[in-house]
């Protein structure tokens, strides 16, 4: 894995809180809507459900684009490329199997996209403001294998999919905080 090393470029960092300011946003916005539409897998939800993921890799995109900018990229995010994709195509199978076939599909990506946003967090630590990502990394691990296990009690339910991706967007507008911070220092 490549690490970052040294003193971190400034342009790193702003361009990671923007990112991080965008991704809170999203996610934010995204976790009110599905939890209105949490009920059923209409078109509105299984839209939602596939669309987080491909948020995701194109983060994930504008991410290494900054971290290739500076010489430094980050091999973990090609990974988290190729799962969000793959969980994009999953859910939208999924979903016409039903709620617990999607909550299998989302706690699967949880648990593979925390242990690598766990990873990059950990070799990016230099940059300031990373131990939000690591802490977000541990929990999505952690919840993605309770999603999973949901998937087979009586009335399963994608809302707490909403909470996992606000909670995920509060990690990223701590992190965004903190490097603003790293940087003014």
């Amino acid at each position: 894995m490549d690490t970052l090393v040294g003193t971190a470029p400034t342009s790193v960092s702003a361009a990671l809180r923007k990112l991080y300011f965008l991704r809170f946003v999203f996610a934010a916005v995204w976790a009110a809507l599905l939890f209105a539409t949490a009920d059923a897998l209409d078109p509105l939800t299984v839209t939602l459900l596939v669309i987080y993921p491909l948020f995701d890799v194109a983060c994930a995109v504008v991410d290494i684009r900054s971290a290739r900018a500076n010489d430094r990229p980050v091999r973990g995010l090609y990974v988290n490329i190729a799962l969000s994709a793959l969980t994009g195509i999953g859910l939208a199978v999924a979903a016409t199997s039903g709620i617990p076939a999607v909550l299998r599909v989302w706690g699967v990506w949880a648990v593979t996209a925390g242990i690598v946003q766990l990873v990059v967090g950990a070799v990016r630590r230099q940059l300031g403001g990373q131990w939000a990502m690591i802490a977000s990394g541990a929990i999505s691990t952690l919840a993605g294998a309770s999603f999973f296990a949901q998937a087979d009690k009586d009335g399963a339910s994608l809302s707490n999919l909403a909470g996992y991706a606000f909670l995920g967007g509060v990690f990223f507008l701590v992190s965004a905080l903190r490097l603003g911070r790293v940087r003014k220092a």
